[in-house]
């Protein structure tokens, strides 16, 4: 992954030196006329970026200070339709708990639950991880049933200066927290790999707080976000490289207890809201989806437990997270919106259940400011500030892109196809109803929640201008530009431009496709790759950063899809700004999901 501030580029062009055609933007939704095309050169515009200088790989480890605070009305609901022969329905949910630690506090009031109709039967209960669990039992269930589970949580996270002195390895661990020390089916904390890399890791390390940050640091770096995965467990991740939510926390868990940690599973809700954290090129805006996630608390003896997120790149969690349900791996946290049942096997029809998380903030405070480290992994890593002994971690230097030519360039044959992006999303997945039956033997059966979640962004806005960078190893005939859309309506046109990089930022524009109408885009459920055409353009890319980004006319109401993380181009490789703005200072925690097609060299 060639990071984009490390090339320094020029723009040549064909020996008939056309300068690239003007190319009316739209992002402030401005009607576009249609295009003028220029095509005097049998080849095109030939676009040539060349590495002049390689700058030393930077580190993406950001301390953050400053705090926030917020006040939400939280509300879960679950409306199930139940099938032909539901003789029970049970369902269960997890009531938040109020939670204390050095970085995140979480206060619990009002806590309000209506069934429509009432259940036969209630009951609380609290299980031997401390979860308070409300269960709900109807005998003869009607064909539909509504809750709604509603509470206000008052979030602060405070990110100051942090002061520990725990050893590493620890010298002892209370039998209260051993369970979190333990393998299990989906942390195989004693699988002879995990054991093996543990311990390269913190070879030679004294505090405990080194052998985390060694530790996470190294799943930061190895493990790219996929939805859905195969699996969900430590051995997965660490073997295919790939997982979501809770493979990062099983893998992390798993790492963590092979070291002697004590580690115990959460589970939550994140909340969409977005966040900004200042720092020295502008702002960086982190964004979750709105639904269920998997995080991970570590037991510090002078600590005590202290949350970490490493799917999101952060040593603590903010003020966006509603902390529900503890465990010691995602199997047994399964209580929160858990539906069982008993129905016939030869029934046709099981139960369907929507699941809707809504969320008021009441009140919402953010004052944060990052400041880039020298030390860390390459990967986006956000933490407090520590007091502690620990190791800064090396990172090797990237190889430089290919530079080719004139000679080289003339000679291209572009007789290989080409198909590059970030091409892994659930496609034509419709998120109101994500859940799938299992049989827990005979006639019985459960649903339960699971950590698919919507993660788009409204894209054709008159406030907002989003672009994606594509970085290039090989030279490129853009045919096709892919983007993973979903129509919601509306009505106009849409295309992509394409633009060359200037310092780590979108440059000039190079190219533009050909119109897409919104009504030809499918409205039906999901999200799925839209094409955008650029055969006509005739256009070569050399190796080097690109960026493309939607434009449009008229009023559409499209959403684009983005994985977290960054599974394939650089940390700051997406941009927005506001349409008055000149500079795209803001950069943006995730990566769009897109598709490159065309033909290359062999």
């Amino acid at each position: 992954m060639q990071t984009v501030e490390s090339v320094r580029k020029t723009v040549e062009h064909s020996d008939t030196a056309l300068a690239p055609r003007p190319i009316r933007r739209n992002a402030m939704g401005f009607a576009r006329k249609k295009k003028r095309r220029v095509m005097k050169n049998r080849l095109g515009v030939i676009l040539s970026l060349i590495l002049l200088t390689t700058a030393p790989v930077q580190a993406e480890n950001y301390t953050v200070r400053g705090g926030m605070g917020a006040e939400i009305r939280y509300e879960l609901r679950e409306t199930i339709t139940t099938g032909d022969g539901v003789r029970k329905a049970t369902l269960s949910f997890v009531t938040p708990r109020n939670f204390d630690s050095p970085t995140f506090r979480q206060e619990i009031r009002d806590v309000d639950v209506s069934f429509a109709p009432r259940p036969d039967e209630q009951k609380k209960s609290e299980d031997g991880r401390g979860n308070l669990i409300l269960t709900a039992v109807w005998n003869s269930p009607p064909g539909l049933i509504d809750v709604r589970f509603s509470v206000t949580v008052a979030n602060t996270t405070a990110l100051e200066t942090i002061e520990t002195k725990a050893p590493f390895p620890l010298t002892t661990v209370a039998r209260e927290f051993r369970d979190y020390l333990g393998a299990t089916e989906q942390v195989q904390s004693d699988h002879p790999r995990i054991r093996s890399l543990a311990g390269e890791l913190t070879k030679g390390v004294a505090t405990e707080f080194d052998a985390v940050q060694r530790l996470i640091s190294w799943v930061v770096d190895h493990v790219s976000y996929v939805s859905p995965p195969l699996q969900y467990d430590a051995v997965y991740a660490l073997e295919s490289g790939k997982g979501n939510c809770q493979n990062f926390s099983h893998l992390s868990a798993a790492l963590l207890r092979a070291s002697g940690i004590p580690v115990r599973i959460i589970n939550g809700i994140t909340l969409n809201r977005p966040l900004d954290v200042a720092w020295q090129q502008g702002v960086m805006t982190l964004k979750m989806g709105q639904g269920r996630h998997s995080w991970i608390e570590v037991w510090f003896p002078d600590l005590g437990w202290v949350p970490f997120d490493p799917q999101n790149s952060v040593l603590f969690v903010s003020s966006r997270f509603i902390r529900v349900e503890v465990g010691v791996d995602n199997n047994e946290t399964k209580n929160d919106g858990l539906l069982t049942w008993t129905q016939a096997r030869d029934t046709a029809g099981k139960p369907r259940l929507q699941e809707a998380v809504n969320a008021d903030f009441r009140k919402d405070e953010v004052r944060i400011r990052g400041e880039r480290e020298t030390y860390g992994p390459r990967n986006l890593l956000l933490s407090p500030s520590v007091r502690a002994s620990f190791q800064p971690l090396a990172i090797k230097p990237l190889p430089p892109l290919p530079v080719y030519t004139e000679a080289e360039r003339r000679a291209f044959r572009f007789d290989a196809p080409l198909l590059y992006g970030n091409l892994a999303f659930p496609e034509d997945v419709d998120f109101a109803f994500p859940r799938v039956t299992r049989s827990t033997g005979g006639d019985a059966f459960e649903m339960r929640r699971n950590f698919l979640v919507e993660t788009a962004e409204y894209v054709t806005t008159n406030l907002t201008q989003y672009a994606q960078v594509v970085i290039l190893q090989k030279p490129v005939r853009l045919e096709k530009v892919g983007l993973a859309l979903h129509n919601f309506g509306g009505e106009g046109s849409l295309w992509v431009d394409v633009f060359a990089d200037r310092d780590g930022k979108p440059g000039p524009p190079i190219a533009a496709s050909d119109l897409v109408n919104v009504e030809e885009i499918s409205p039906r459920p999901g999200y799925r790759w839209v094409d955008f055409d650029f055969s006509r353009e005739n256009t070569v890319l050399m190796p080097g950063a690109y960026w493309i980004a939607l434009g449009f006319s008229g009023s559409p109401i499209v959403n684009w899809f983005y994985t977290y993380g960054k599974p394939v181009g650089p940390v700051h490789g997406t941009r927005y700004k506001g349409v008055f703005q000149a500079d795209w200072s803001g950069a943006l925690n995730y990566e769009f999901n897109y598709r490159i097609v065309g033909r290359t060299v062999k």
